[in-house]
C-alpha cells in the first residue's frame, strides 16, 4: 500500500473506528479523530523530502510521483489510479494541515459528537482522493463523497438557518456534478486507451489529443464540453453569478466546516479547471482565456464590494473569499509562468489566511454570541493577544508585504498584465477596496472607546473580561502554525513555489501550443 492510499483512506478508517466507540465517550472520539488526522499530516510531511521538484507532471505518467495503479472495474476500463505533481501536492499538504487543525477547532462540539467527527473524517477522505485521482471516474467518486458529509455537517451542526443553507449548497453542487458527469461520459466514449484501444477514464490518456475521436475534435463540441466543465467547477470556486450559496453556507456552518469550505473546497473548483479543463481541452482554454480573466476581475471587485457592505463578520470573510479567488482565476487565465504559479500559490495562501480568519470569527463568537461588527469596539484593550493574532490574519488578507498573499498576488499581476492589461488594472484596484474593508473592520472591532453592545454598559473592565476572556491555549494552538506559515512564506516562498514550478510551466506550454480558433465556434 503506497503513501497516497494511506493518506486517502486513513481518515475513512478513523471514521470506522469512531463508529465502534461508545457515543457518550466524547473524549475518546475527539482524540481518535485527532490521531488519524495527525497520522495523515505526518505521512504527508514525510513525503516532502521525497518529492522531486524537477518532475513536470500534467500529461506524462513519468511526471507524476508516488503513482499507484490497479484495475478497479476492468469491464469498463476503470482504474484505481493515483499520483501527485506540483499542482496537487501543495493542495494535499494544505488539506492535511487544515483537517488536523479543524479537529481541535471542533473540540467544543457538544451535539452528536460521534456523528460529527465520523463525517468530518469521511470528508477528509473525499478531499484527499479528489486531489490524488488520475482516473476521471475515481475523481468523480471522491468529488461526490465530499458532498454528503458537508451537507450533513452544515444541516445538523449549523446555525439557525442551517437546513436552508445545506439544501442550497447541495442543489448548487449537484447541478455542477451533473454537468461534470455528462462531460466525463462524453470523454469516456470518445477517448481510446493508446495501449488497449478501449474507451478509458484515464486522465493522462484524455490529455493526449491523439487519443480523441473525430467527433471530440470538433471545436463546437469542445466549446460545449469546456463550458460544461467550467460551470461545474465555477460553482465550487465560486465564480459570479454561481456564488450565492457560499455566504449562506459559511454563516450557518460550524467554524471548522467554514475553515474547510473556504480553505479546501473552494480550491477544488480552480484545481479541477487546471487538472482537467486546461490539459484536456487546451485549444478551448486558450481561446476562452479572456473569459476566465474577465470573470476573475469581476469576482475580485464584486466580492470586495460585497465584503465592505457586510455587518456580520463571518459574512464579510465569506465575501472576501469570493474576491480573493478572483486573483486565482486571473492568474490562471494569463497562461504565463508567473501568472499560473501565482494563481496556485494564491490557492495555498488563501487556504491558510482564510482558515485563520474563520477560526478567529469562531473565537469571538464563542464569547460574545454574536458576529455584528458594529457591536464590538475596544477589543485591543480587552483581548490583546486576540487582537495581535487577528492583526496578522487581517493584514495577510490585505496582501501586506512580508505576508504570503503579497507574493502570490504580485505574481498574478506580473503574469496577467502583459496579457490582460485592462482586467489586471481592474483586479489591482480591488486591493484598494480590500484595504478599505479590512482597515475599517479592524478599526471598528479593536479600537475606539469600548464595546458598543448595550449588555456591557456599566461594567468594569474586569467584569467585561469575565464575559470576553482572552484567547486560550487550544485556540492559539490552531492559529499560531497558520500565522507562522503565512509569515515564513511571505519572506521565503520558495518551499512551495519550488514544488509547483516545473509542473505548472509544463501546463502553460501545453495549453499555449494549442491553436487559437477564432471562427466557426457555433
Amino acid at each position: 500500500m503506497g503513501p497516497l492510499t494511506l493518506i486517502t483512506f486513513l481518515p475513512a478508517l478513523g471514521a470506522a473506528a469512531i463508529g465502534l466507540l461508545p457515543a457518550d465517550n466524547h473524549k475518546a472520539i475527539r482524540w481518535t479523530a485527532a490521531a488519524f488526522t495527525l497520522a495523515v499530516l505526518l505521512i504527508s510531511v514525510m513525503l516532502i523530502p521525497q518529492f522531486s521538484q524537477t518532475h513536470t507532471g500534467i500529461n506524462d505518467v513519468d511526471g507524476f510521483q508516488f503513482v499507484e495503479k490497479a484495475d478497479w472495474i476492468p469491464a469498463f476500463n476503470i482504474s484505481y489510479f493515483v499520483g501527485v505533481d506540483g499542482l496537487s501536492f501543495p493542495m494535499l499538504l494544505l488539506t492535511a494541515l487544515l483537517c488536523f487543525i479543524c479537529i481541535f477547532v471542533s473540540w467544543g462540539i457538544k451535539k452528536g459528537v460521534k456523528g460529527y467527527f465520523a463525517l468530518f473524517l469521511l470528508l477528509e477522505t473525499g478531499m484527499m482522493g479528489a486531489f490524488v485521482s488520475l482516473d476521471f471516474f475515481l475523481f468523480y467518486v471522491f468529488w461526490e463523497i465530499m458532498l454528503l458529509p458537508m451537507y450533513f455537517l452544515i444541516g445538523i451542526w449549523g446555525g439557525p438557518r442551517r437546513v436552508y443553507a445545506a439544501i442550497k449548497f447541495f442543489i448548487y453542487t449537484l447541478v455542477g456534478s451533473v454537468l461534470m458527469l455528462l462531460v466525463m461520459l462524453a470523454f469516456y466514449f470518445n477517448v481510446k486507451d493508446p495501449v488497449t484501444g478501449a474507451n478509458t477514464f484515464n486522465m493522462l490518456a484524455m490529455m493526449d489529443q491523439a487519443n480523441h475521436s473525430p467527433w471530440l475534435n470538433l471545436f463546437n463540441v469542445r466549446v460545449l464540453l469546456f463550458f460544461g466543465l467550467y460551470i461545474g467547477f465555477a460553482i465550487k470556486v465560486p465564480v459570479f453569478p454561481f456564488h450565492t450559496w457560499l455566504p449562506d453556507a459559511h454563516v450557518e456552518a460550524p467554524t471548522a466546516i467554514s475553515v474547510i469550505l473556504a480553505g479546501v473546497l473552494l480550491k477544488m473548483g480552480t484545481y479541477g479547471l487546471l487538472r482537467i479543463s486546461f490539459p484536456i481541452l487546451p485549444d478551448a482554454t486558450h481561446t476562452f482565456a479572456w473569459f476566465l480573466a474577465l470573470m476573475g476581475a469581476v469576482n475580485i471587485i464584486y466580492g470586495a464590494l460585497c465584503a465592505m457592505a457586510q455587518k456580520d463578520l463571518k459574512k464579510l470573510v465569506a465575501y472576501s473569499s469570493i474576491s480573493h479567488m478572483g486573483y486565482v482565476m486571473l492568474g490562471m487565465a494569463s497562461l504565463t509562468a508567473a501568472g499560473i504559479n501565482g494563481a496556485v500559490f494564491q490557492m495555498f495562501n488563501h487556504g491558510t489566511v482564510t482558515a485563520m480568519l474563520f477560526i478567529l470569527v469562531g473565537v469571538i463568537y464563542d464569547r460574545a454570541h454574536h458576529r455584528e461588527i458594529n457591536r464590538f469596539g475596544g477589543l485591543a484593550n480587552i483581548m490583546p493577544k486576540y487582537m495581535g493574532i487577528s492583526a496578522v490574519a487581517f493584514f495577510a488578507a490585505l496582501g501586506l508585504p512580508g505576508m504570503s498573499a503579497f507574493i502570490s498576488e504580485a505574481m498574478v499581476f506580473l503574469g496577467a498584465f502583459p496579457v490582460f492589461q485592462v482586467y489586471t488594472i481592474i483586479g489591482i484596484s480591488g486591493i484598494i477596496i480590500t484595504a478599505g474593508y479590512v482597515l475599517w473592520t479592524v478599526q471598528r472591532m479593536f479600537f475606539g472607546e469600548g464595546l458598543k453592545d448595550e449588555k456591557y454598559k456599566g461594567m468594569s473592565m474586569e467584569q467585561i473580561r469575565v464575559h470576553l476572556p482572552e484567547i486560550n491555549g487550544r485556540e492559539l494552538f490552531t492559529l499560531i502554525p497558520l500565522a507562522a506559515i503565512v509569515i515564513y512564506l511571505g519572506i521565503w516562498p520558495h518551499p512551495v513555489l519550488g514544488m509547483m514550478n516545473a509542473s505548472l510551466v509544463h501546463l502553460v506550454e501545453l495549453v499555449k501550443a494549442a491553436p487559437v480558433v477564432t471562427a466557426g465556434l457555433f
